[in-house]
């Protein structure tokens, strides 16, 4: 401290009123920045994801129209199918077999199968809308079905009188069934569908039904857009499957019997109904005309799609029916059978 003149000391470090303004000035300059960083920082990664929500969305947009090119490209394969004498011949040739197409920044893999070797699901019931009720062919095949997969006879007896009650009309419970009572008082509460089964899946909501017996079940069934009893391509069946032949003779059939008779195929398959049910170990057993469930052709066909395509990886399946000479889709989802 210097004294001034007259004797008073002057202070030379103490800040002047400017100093202190130049002081919050430039703080709330650096304050100003912070905040706009932050800003643009934030608008910044907006942009980014936004741009990168784009890029998905319209990679997206191009491998769903890839799928649908997959089902137009199956579609001219099965009609080809079908005009030659190949339409006979054992599925095994091209039935579940992927084919893969490379396609630019990516590739389609699509699997073709025939949907003619199961049990329609939906055949348990006969009407139309508002008026489904019981078949009882049906429920007895589906039982009988049950049966040959190990099922006992009177828990087979009680979830085919459940299947039924899911998809009929009314409220009255079959014998061993179950209608919406016993399902709304359950932990998450719900009803019956009191219609056809979109997918076979919807087995697991319905009473008796759990995931060991699905998982047995569903190899042999499949669910139509028609309550139809299936009619069962011979000529696409695997030994796995004979149990399907076993279901249409009531049992008349043993399973040893339908594998050995898959086993003894023609190379070619057979020609016709008739020269299948010609075969020796078939001899006093129903004729096509009893039955009607028979067929050498496939009619329905599966179709599954997994499409790669830039970033995006996307799964479809298709159900195409073959009728008039032409293939029709009858149904697609985006996702793959359960």
């Amino acid at each position: 401290m210097v004294p001034a003149a007259g004797g008073r000391p002057l202070n030379r470090h103490r800040p002047t009123i400017s100093h202190r303004q130049d002081g919050v000035a430039l703080l709330t300059v650096l304050l100003l920045v912070a905040v706009m960083a932050v800003l643009v920082m934030s608008v910044l990664d907006d942009i980014r994801f936004g741009l990168r929500r784009a890029s998905n969305a319209q990679s997206m947009a191009q491998a769903r129209w890839y799928a649908m090119g997959a089902e137009t490209l199956a579609g001219t394969r099965i009609e080809q199918l079908m005009a030659s004498p190949a339409a006979t011949a054992p599925a095994s040739e091209w039935s579940g077999r992927p084919m893969v197409f490379p396609i630019e920044h990516g590739l389609i893999q699509a699997q073709l199968a025939d949907a003619s070797t199961c049990f329609n699901l939906n055949s348990v019931a006969e009407g139309a809308p508002e008026l489904w009720q019981r078949r009882e062919r049906g429920a007895r095949e589906f039982g009988t079905l049950l049966g040959n997969l190990g099922i006992p006879a009177h828990r087979s007896a009680a979830l085919a009188d459940a299947l039924v009650d899911w998809i009929d009309s009314d409220q009255a419970p079959g014998p061993q069934g179950a209608e919406d009572e016993a399902y709304a008082h359950r932990r998450s509460g719900y009803r019956t569908a009191g219609t056809l089964l979109a997918e076979p899946s919807e087995l697991r909501a319905i009473e008796g039904f759990d995931a060991a017996l699905y998982a047995r079940l569903r190899p042999h069934v499949c669910t139509l857009p028609t309550a139809d009893p299936s009619r069962i391509n011979v000529n696409a069946l695997r030994e796995d499957q004979a149990v399907l032949l076993v279901m249409l003779t009531d049992g008349a059939l043993d399973e040893a019997s339908a594998r050995r008779l898959i086993r003894v195929r023609p190379p070619s398959g057979w020609s016709s109904v008739e020269a299948f049910w010609a075969q020796p170990m078939l001899a006093g057993l129903p004729t096509p005309e009893d039955t009607g469930r028979i067929d050498v052709r496939p009619r329905f066909f599966s179709l599954d799609t997994r499409i790669e395509y830039a970033d995006a990886q996307f799964v479809s399946s298709a159900l195409l029916e073959y009728a008039a000479g032409r293939v029709h889709l009858v149904a697609r989802r985006w996702t793959l059978p359960e």
